[in-house]
């Protein structure tokens, strides 16, 4: 038994897989407690469809990580394979050599990520070098593929991640993060050229990579995670397991589509929750948070589902994905949701203006301070120093031109804070304020109006404070943000009375441990800073 063998497969203490800094917050490395908990899950089900066999034990699995960088799934999964092909393999040498060029395959997204997986894997940045554990690898890289891949350019984007060529199309001395497994329209054929001949994996897991800079236009991101669980699915293999942002639960960019695929797809057996994205990858905040799937090609039925905040886990329970539009992540806020649809009362999002309500950018600068004269209006604008009032030419206003001179209700558009709903209690939203006649507001608001009176808007911004409006917000808000669509689940009210929570728990029959629940989530508005 070589000392290089010995090595590579007894465990390390301290990991340095645990040591690495992430290279991004889209490109986050996994750490490998939380790879062996996605590996445990794929075991787990590997056995109960094979009649309680060990998937390590199986010498004709394979294994395939799509978007590799420290390469921990592909060495965790080589040290399991190791010790469980004990008896079928006795010889340690052959048994490596096994695993590593018939059953532990990779494909690096960057060349620096490439080097570090090998090293992970095979002890060596070289597959075939001297120090490397593998014996019967002739090639370089062995089982752990990097090539440069190029955009497919069109006029200004690639067509297959939407990566704009005024920023990505560079030089070939520098990383252009056109990743090779979605750089493709035929998967099954790329992936026989990598590895020389056609190849059909049992398991595909990993953590790819969650966003292009630029890709949704000027200097906004757009997700591309999507893009890499898509192409693993055209593999068809029997186990897809990847680690993703739960943004696509309730929202994000381009992912509608992608979620309306996933919530109807009966083959997703597991599906893991964490909104505090800094309970798998300490020292990342991903406001969504992140959450890991099993895909299973011969399973078909409700899927397991587990909430995980802090030490407390709701779940696993069995439900239906698609039983609404969007993914409620707490099993615990489904019966209050049904107590308050089955009213079949007009929603609250009527009420509501879209983003930038009067055509105004939050950062708008041409008015003057002081009070409007004729022929100007009063426009409410935040900078740094907090809320500016000010005024400036009515003829300005193109949009929304009907709400000018009504009263209304500005509504913060992003809630206050930074936690993105994964500290808890959550605010939610931004403590609302009424505006009179004759004013506007900047991007900072959107607007519910028109409203009939003072009274009237002094009402429904007292509806908006309660616990009971912003828990049915936070249902459908999974960012910072709250655009009018996270409204869609709010029932109007009649606007001759004050709204409380009290008064609203009564009309919906909300139990004691139902409001209970509800002050565990969402903080009384009276704690929040204007």
């Amino acid at each position: 038994m070589s000392d290089q063998v010995g090595f590579a497969l007894r465990g390390r203490n301290p990991d340095v897989l645990t040591c690495i800094a992430n290279l991004s917050n889209d490109e986050v490395f996994t750490p490998p407690e939380f790879a062996n908990r996605m590996l445990d899950t794929v075991a787990e089900a590997w056995a109960a469809n094979h009649g309680g066999a060990n998937l390590w034990a199986d010498k004709t699995v394979r294994f395939l990580d799509p978007c590799t960088k420290s390469g921990v799934f592909l060495r965790e999964i080589t040290s399991r394979l190791a010790e469980g092909l004990k008896a079928e393999i006795p010889d340690l040498q052959e048994r490596v050599d096994h695993i590593v060029t018939q059953q532990v395959f990779g494909i690096g997204i960057t060349h620096l990520t490439s080097l570090l997986a090998r090293r992970s894997v095979y002890c060596s940045k070289h597959a075939n070098g001297e120090h490397s554990i593998a014996k019967s690898l002739n090639s370089n890289e062995g089982n752990i593929w990097f090539q440069r891949t190029e955009h497919s350019w069109g006029a200004t984007k690639c067509k297959f991640c939407g990566a704009p060529r005024a920023i990505w199309d560079r030089k070939a001395e520098l990383e252009n993060y056109a990743y090779a497994f979605i750089h493709t329209d035929n998967i099954k054929a790329r992936v026989a050229k990598l590895f020389g001949g056609e190849m059909q994996f049992d398991v595909i897991i990993g953590n790819p990579p969650y966003q292009m800079k630029g890709g949704a236009g000027g200097t906004s991101d757009s997700s591309i995670y999507h893009l890499f669980v898509e192409q693993a699915r055209r593999l068809e293999p029997r186990y897809l397991s990847m680690v993703i942002p739960s943004r696509w639960m309730a929202g994000g960019r381009g992912l509608e589509d992608f979620r309306k695929e996933i919530l109807g797809c009966r083959q997703i057996r597991t599906l893991v929750d964490y909104p505090n994205s800094a309970q798998v990858f300490p020292g990342v905040d991903l406001k969504s948070g992140v959450c890991y799937f099993l895909w299973s090609r011969e399973y078909y039925g409700d899927c397991l589902v587990t909430l995980i905040r802090d030490d407390i886990a709701v779940g696993p329970t069995e439900r239906k994905l698609d039983e609404y539009d969007i993914f409620i992540r707490d099993v615990r806020s489904t019966s209050i949701l049904k107590k308050v649809l089955k009213m079949h009362e007009p929603s609250f999002q009527e009420l509501l203006t879209g983003d930038t309500p009067f055509g105004l950018a939050s950062n708008f600068t041409a008015f003057r301070r002081g009070d409007p004269d004729d022929g100007e209006v009063r426009i409410y604008s935040r900078s740094n120093a907090g809320r500016r009032t000010g005024a400036m030419k009515r003829s300005l206003i193109a949009k929304n031109t009907h709400l000018i001179d009504t009263w209304k209700v500005l509504v913060p558009k992003a809630g206050p804070g930074n936690s993105g709903g994964h500290v808890l209690p959550d605010m939610v939203l931004g403590k609302p304020s009424v505006a009179e006649p004759n004013s506007v507001c900047t991007q900072t608001w959107i607007v519910a109006g028109p409203l009939t009176s003072k009274k009237e808007s002094e009402i429904v911004a007292g509806y908006i404070q309660t616990r009971f409006f912003r828990f049915l917000v936070s249902l459908r808000k999974i960012s910072q943000d709250a655009m009018r669509g996270v409204y869609r689940w709010v029932p109007q009210q009649e606007w001759n009375q004050d709204w409380t929570d009290d008064v609203l728990y009564m009309k919906y029959g909300i139990t004691k441990d139902e409001q209970e629940y509800i002050a565990t989530m969402i903080r009384a508005m009276d704690e929040c800073n204007d």
